[in-house]
Order: structure tokens, then C-alpha cells, then sequence
């Protein structure tokens, strides 16, 4: 039986993730408690292949949520080697959300604030948080663009049994919290400060040829390449089911973007479904 624990924070966007798998053909279960995981699994196993279930801070109090790790160890022991996807966003996002919808937190009462909650739940989840094999952060997305990254990171898993993904991001709006690589490009040449340039990303034809150019350019790809070839075997050898690899510069338009395309371009022929994302352009999407 394929199963996916779905959990994070409210408002990070755990119903898209239940929805989305439901229309992929998984049988979803939300807000179960944690201590019936192992007893469901036993009772529809022999009915359903693909299983996705969601548990939060609604279901589980903080004593359930320490055993996670026991729990886990059980369901391996079953043979049912869970996935876990872990969604969260920054707490500002997350107030905001709640803000504009008006739906009442499940941890907020007449004495916990809302923003108080929202931390709070952090905290009673983090067990979950370090157990994940995906944490997917959903700070500036909308449903629809959550939608697709999930749908391509669990079809290429699928697919591939090793899902990678390659981002570009602005160090000025955050490093990426999902990431397990982060490689800096803010030292190499700036097309920003080429006037006729500046207003273009690193997918124009005028910026990549003035980045090819440029020696420093060529000799952090070899890097980046060398480091990757030397370590995405031993993540695979580990049974990773997925890594993040983010490259950013001071906006996420120029630098980031080239150097994330030339990477896809390069490691496409040995992972096919290798996924990009530049999360600076899609906010003009």
C-alpha cells in the first residue's frame, strides 16, 4: 500500500495537498487521530493502494504528537514505509491568510490570541517537521501554483523514485525554507547593472549569452555540477524521496534564474522528470 502523511500548519494549504491526491486516485482521510494510523492502515490495506492521511494540531494532542516517531517505526515494521509531506509557511503569511478568510484557528480561544496559536502549533508539530521527507513551503504561492508543484513533485517521485527540484530565489525575499542545498550567486557579475538588461530575467537570450561570458559564471556551474555528481548518489543510495536544490542571487531574476535552467539542462538526461521553479518570476504570474 502506497501512504502519504499529510500534516503543517493551518493554513499552509494541507486541504489543496488532500485534494489534489484524492483527484490522483488516493483514498484521503483528514484530521485522524495519530494513535489510529496503524489500526487504519491494517483495516483497508487489503481494499485500497494509495492511502493519504492528513493529522494536525486538530486531532492529536502534544503527547500523540511525541510518538510520531514510534509510530512511524511501527508502520515500517508493517511493511507500509509511510511518506511524510510536511506543508508550512512564514507566521506572517499564515496571519494573513487567516485574516482574510476569517476562519478561526483550531488552537485560538477567548485567552490564545491568534498569533500566539500560530506559534504554538509550530512548536506542537515540530516532531512531524523533523521527521518530513518533503517540507514544502508555501509562503507565496497560491492554490493553484501549491497545486502544480505537488503534483510534480509526487508524479516524478512516482516516476523517477527520486524527485528533484532546482529553484532560483531573491536572498532579498528569503532564503527558501524546503531547501537542502542553498548556493549563493550573489558574487558573480550582475546583468542588473547593464541598462539594457536590467529590466530582463536570466530566460532572455541577452542575458544568458552576457553570463556565458563571464569566467566566474562558468566556474561556479563547474562547482555546483561537481558537488551535485558527487552527492545526489549518496541520496539515493539513503532512499531520499526527494531533494531541493536552491541557487539565489539579490533578486531571483537574473543570476539564480540562468544558473537554475543550465542545471535542469544539464542533469535532465540522467533524471528525466527533474522539476525547475523560479520563485521570484511565478509572482508575476
Amino acid at each position: 500500500m502506497n501512504l502519504i502523511i499529510i500534516s503543517g500548519r493551518s493554513g499552509s494549504g494541507k486541504s489543496i495537498c488532500l485534494r489534489l491526491l484524492e483527484d490522483l486516485g488516493f483514498y484521503c482521510v483528514d484530521n485522524l487521530p495519530l494513535d489510529l494510523l496503524p489500526s487504519l492502515c491494517q483495516q483497508i490495506s487489503t481494499q485500497q493502494d494509495h492511502v493519504a492521511v492528513s493529522v494536525d494540531a486538530r486531532s492529536s494532542s502534544t503527547s500523540d504528537l511525541t510518538r510520531f516517531d514510534g509510530i512511524l517505526s511501527d508502520l515500517k515494521k508493517m511493511q507500509y514505509n509511510p511518506l511524510v509531506i510536511y506543508l508550512d509557511a512564514n507566521s506572517d503569511t499564515l496571519l494573513q491568510r487567516y485574516s482574510e478568510t476569517r476562519r478561526k484557528h483550531p488552537l485560538t480561544t477567548s485567552w490564545i490570541a491568534l498569533k500566539e496559536a500560530i506559534e504554538s502549533e509550530r512548536r506542537l508539530l515540530s516532531p512531524i517537521a523533523n521527521a518530513a521527507d518533503l517540507i514544502i513551503d508555501t509562503t507565496g504561492l497560491t492554490g493553484p501554483q501549491l497545486g502544480k508543484l505537488l503534483r510534480e513533485r509526487i508524479t516524478s517521485l512516482q516516476t523517477n523514485g527520486l524527485s528533484i527540484l532546482i529553484q532560483s530565489f531573491g536572498y532579498k525575499y528569503g532564503i527558501p525554507a524546503d531547501a537542502d542545498f542553498v548556493f549563493d550567486a550573489r558574487c558573480l557579475p550582475n546583468p542588473y547593472w547593464q541598462p539594457n538588461l536590467r529590466d530582463l530575467t536570466g530566460l532572455d537570450a541577452a542575458v544568458i549569452e552576457f553570463l556565458q561570458q563571464q569566467p566566474s559564471v562558468q566556474a561556479m556551474q563547474q562547482d555546483i555540477t561537481d558537488f551535485l555528481d558527487k552527492w545526489i548518489p549518496y541520496f539515493i543510495a539513503d532512499k531520499r524521496s526527494y531533494l531541493t536544490v536552491a541557487i539565489g542571487c539579490t533578486g531571483g531574476q537574473h543570476r539564480s534564474v540562468y544558473l537554475v535552467n543550465h542545471m535542469a539542462q544539464k542533469y535532465r538526461s540522467v533524471y528525466p522528470t527533474i522539476l525547475v521553479r523560479h520563485r521570484e518570476l511565478e509572482k508575476n504570474i
